[in-house]
């Protein structure tokens, strides 16, 4: 074997931009389209019930796409395109990508339970006559959600045991209405040749998500191609030899890393940053360790952290420009003001890009006026509000 690519800082860090669809002119348009050639360029695009700006399936193609309709996204998701199955997290795939995890249904199948008491058998055979007779239904529909002694809203029986369906592959989500998933049987909701696919065994498996992995990272190590579909280190190592990744050592990089032929061919094409705020769920910032070695830049979710010990706001959104993570800011809306709660900067040239992306995320949610909360430093406020106000 000839010894691994020698690549820079520099090179790792551009290769990551471009397979996440933030460098150059791949991904392009405002309509479904683009963004569903996004959600196959991504490979998953996580779910989150917080919705700040908008909620962060819709943010994420926005970081890329720029002003696309929430409509419009929303539409490109529920048209049939995607699934929502567990990968990094709760995510919506491809629907194409469905078969790659039929190891993870498997396992949820063997291990016969969630983490609730299991229902009763009479349980999940109404719940499939429900779906069978009257589907596709939301959990509402079937019964899903009951008060306990204690008044707290839990699961029902019938909620239990849908979600158990779905994790087992039985049931799919492939819609959601007012954010409630939208249940039904697979064999109904899920085309031909997706379910011809799925009898995958577990090393096509991870074949498969490692190669993908490595495409959405462009370069990453075991660690880092582990983390993007949440599987094990070992797992990885099983599916590694056939993906075609190539070996390659990263200047400052610890380990070891394997790059994507397709992100080395790439590396001489310059093209155009995008200038945004991210969420804090997309994909390029997924991993916190994987973004302090790639953008010498940490960043973490305070939104369950007491406010008191929060630093940078509850839901911090760092800010992309030139190619690198520069300071971030909590937005907060407020009928038509978008409220920069709270900014941080790292430098003055910081400030500028910090201003246009607030500009358009402003526009883009349908507020006419930014409002400046807390800056820091606090040297940098007036520099700020002067920018927003030009």
């Amino acid at each position: 074997m000839p010894p691994p690519t020698e690549l820079s800082a520099d090179d790792a860090r551009r290769m990551a931009l471009r397979a996440q669809g933030l460098l150059g002119s791949e991904l392009r348009g405002r309509g479904a389209s683009a963004v569903i050639a996004m959600l196959h360029r991504l490979g998953a695009v996580q779910l989150d019930t917080i919705s700040v700006l908008a909620r962060s399936h819709e943010l994420v193609p926005y970081a890329r796409l720029g002003a696309v309709r929430r409509a419009t996204v929303e539409q490109a998701y529920w048209s049939g395109a995607a699934v929502e199955y567990w990968s990094h997290a709760a995510c919506l795939l491809p629907v194409d990508h469905w078969p790659y995890y039929a190891f993870r249904r498997r396992h949820f199948l063997e291990r016969g339970m969630r983490w609730h008491d299991r229902p009763a058998d009479s349980v999940f055979a109404e719940v499939r006559a429900r779906l069978a007779t009257g589907g596709p239904l939301t959990a509402g529909d079937l019964g899903g959600a009951r008060k306990s002694d204690a008044g707290w809203w839990a699961w029902s029986g019938a909620k239990i045991a849908v979600e158990f369906l779905l994790d087992t592959g039985e049931v799919v989500c492939t819609k959601r209405v007012g954010w409630r998933r939208v249940y039904d049987l697979a064999e109904r909701a899920l085309p031909a040749q997706v379910q011809a696919a799925d009898a995958l065994d577990d090393d096509a498996c991870f074949r498969e998500l490692v190669a993908r992995a490595g495409a959405c990272l462009g370069v990453g190590t075991v660690a880092d191609l582990a983390d993007y579909p949440r599987i094990s280190r070992d797992q990885v190592a099983a599916g590694l030899p056939d993906t075609g990744l190539v070996p390659v050592r990263v200047a400052g990089w610890k380990d070891d890393a394997w790059a994507d032929p397709a992100a080395l061919d790439a590396l001489a094409t310059r093209g155009r940053h995008r200038t945004t705020l991210l969420s804090p769920f997309d994909s390029l910032i997924w991993d916190r360790a994987r973004t302090r070695r790639v953008f010498g830049f940490s960043h973490a979710l305070e939104a369950y952290k007491p406010a008191a010990q929060r630093e940078h706001g509850y839901f911090a959104m760092p800010l992309l420009s030139g190619g690198r993570l520069r300071g971030r800011v909590d937005p907060k809306r407020v009928g038509t003001t978008l409220i920069a709660q709270t900014v941080s900067l790292d430098a003055a040239d910081e400030v500028a890009p910090m201003a246009q992306a607030l500009h358009e995320a402003a526009s883009w949610v349908g507020c006419t006026e930014v409002r400046l909360g807390t800056v820091a430093p606090a040297g940098l406020a007036g520099a700020l509000g002067e920018a927003l106000a030009g």
